[in-house]
């Protein structure tokens, strides 16, 4: 119960997220490269949903959104809690 109700502040992720996905970033598509620009944390969700602005997120494959899920379950401890990630243009 206590890590489906965590809190990370959008600076923090920001922060933390933002170094990873430059360094690894997600696989071109078609020449198209995809950037990520910010990650926020949606508020009042039972589970906790982070979205991801980027500039073509339909090219966002399911491995890479493994991949994020998996840092994000590394830097915070939200083991045994679902987590919702979304990806939405800017």
């Amino acid at each position: 119960y206590d890590h489906k109700k965590t809190r990370i502040s959008t600076s923090k992720l920001n922060e933390v997220l933002l170094p990873m996905i430059e360094a690894k970033p997600p696989p071109s598509n078609k020449g198209k490269f995809i950037k990520v620009k910010y990650i926020t944390q949606l508020r009042d969700t039972q589970i906790p949903s982070f979205v991801f602005f980027c500039n073509l997120p339909q090219y966002i494959k399911e491995p890479y959104k493994r991949f994020i899920e998996n840092r994000i379950r590394e830097n915070w401890n939200l083991t045994g809690t679902p987590i919702n990630i979304f990806f939405r243009e800017k």
